[in-house]
């Protein structure tokens, strides 16, 4: 039988949180799990992360944050169900008092294990998440919906999750993704840097530069993007595809033949993974998301917005939250190259004064809605709520117990 719910604790004591994803490599599900989970341990309280590990782990060390390592990315039946026994023997070793889930085969042992241990479960719900066929897949999936609070991380999700799993909107808390704005600060880029990016992508003096950073991935847009240079016209642009390919040669070749067919050969280049995105911004005269399905969140945009660059985003999904239209970017219909080619024109043409007004509005409205310190102190309200209520509060929960 599980065991009673342990006590709240003492007003204005932070909790003891454990914080379980597959892995710590990167994204921004891991970022999201490193950030809320240093606020825990600033605001007092006690973090830990459970994952398989990976280069993140650095991170977590430096804000003195425990990473236990367990083969949470496994999606095998028997490790996952080993993994209920180590999460239930680390949530009783380490006084565990909510367990938050940030990935679905995680999440199942996490469950299974807050149950046995009577700790509170809390669960973010990242993305859309394939449906698949005859249900299996929404079954799959619907253990992000068992926590006592969902956290979505746009009202796109929150919007999502209520429709298609039936979550009713009182158990579902919005806390958008946040920027690190000293990181993703302008004047905290040195032009040293700026001129050794400029030097490794070989980019000419003169040349306006349109970045598309995210991984190489059909729906991340880049094909809609050649097909916007080439109705755009112009030679005077250097194009640059920043993100890993991640073992997708294929696509990278069918890219670079649109590219050749179209002519676009000295225009478009596919520069591979970069580990100074700021810089890569700052030499960026336009940020472009042309993805074709819906973002839960869109950091990119984000990001490109925190460095006051003009950004062009497609118009569905969480795009339409982090863009104010015609005031911090452009948004254009998904798939629409000949609007993509417009947005791109309009951007490119820009004086200076527009450019800067609209730099000025990007900023402001990133640090207003989505920095670290808003997405942590969000998520830490969320915990306070969970250790607050009563857990019936949680059909969901409930039920599954």
């Amino acid at each position: 039988m599980p065991e009673e719910a342990r006590a709240a604790p003492a007003a204005g004591r932070s909790p003891v949180v454990l914080q379980v994803l597959p892995s710590l490599v990167t994204g921004g599900v891991e970022r999201g799990a490193i950030d809320v989970a240093g606020a825990v341990v600033e605001a007092g309280g006690t973090g830990y992360v459970a994952s398989a590990g990976g280069p993140m782990v650095r991170e977590l060390e430096r804000l003195k944050v425990i990473h236990l390592g367990m083969p949470l990315a496994s999606k095998n039946p028997l490790v996952m169900r080993d993994n209920v026994a180590r999460l239930e023997d680390a949530i009783r070793e380490y006084g565990v008092e909510i367990v938050h889930a940030r990935s679905r085969a995680p999440a199942w042992s996490a469950l299974a294990a807050a149950k046995r241990t009577g700790v509170h479960f809390v669960t973010t719900f990242h993305g859309t998440y394939n449906l698949g066929w005859l249900g299996l897949k929404r079954a799959y999936n619907s253990v992000m919906t068992r926590g006592e609070l969902v956290i979505a991380i746009s009202n796109f999700i929150a919007s999502h999750v209520e429709r298609v799993y039936r979550v009713p909107p009182e158990r579902i808390r919005v806390v958008p993704r946040g920027i690190d704005m000293s990181r993703f600060d302008p004047a905290r880029v040195s032009a040293e840097r700026i001129i050794q990016l400029v030097q490794r992508w070989r980019l000419a003096d003169g040349q306006r530069v349109i970045t598309l950073p995210g991984r190489l991935t059909r729906w991340k847009g880049q094909s809609v993007l050649i097909e916007a240079l080439a109705m755009l016209g112009r030679r005077d642009v250097r194009c640059l595809f920043v993100g890993s390919e991640q073992g997708r040669t294929g696509y990278v070749k069918s890219l670079h033949a649109q590219a050749v067919k179209h002519g676009l050969e000295g225009v478009v280049h596919v520069v591979g993974e970069c580990n100074d995105m700021p810089a890569a911004y700052m030499i960026s005269d336009v940020v472009v998301s042309a993805s074709t399905d819906p973002e839960a969140f869109g950091r990119v945009i984000a990001e490109a917005q925190a460095m006051g660059r003009p950004v062009i985003a497609t118009d569905h999904g969480a795009g339409r939250e982090t863009v104010v239209e015609g005031r911090t970017g452009l948004l254009v219909a998904p798939g629409d190259p000949m609007a993509l080619a417009a947005a791109l024109d309009r951007v490119l043409v820009m004086g200076s004064e527009e450019r800067e007004r609209m730099a000025a509005e990007a900023i402001a409205h990133v640090r207003a809605n989505f920095t670290r310190e808003l997405m942590s102190e969000r998520t830490l309200a969320v915990y306070r709520e969970v250790l607050a209520g009563a857990r019936v509060a949680s059909p969901a929960f409930a039920e599954a117990r």
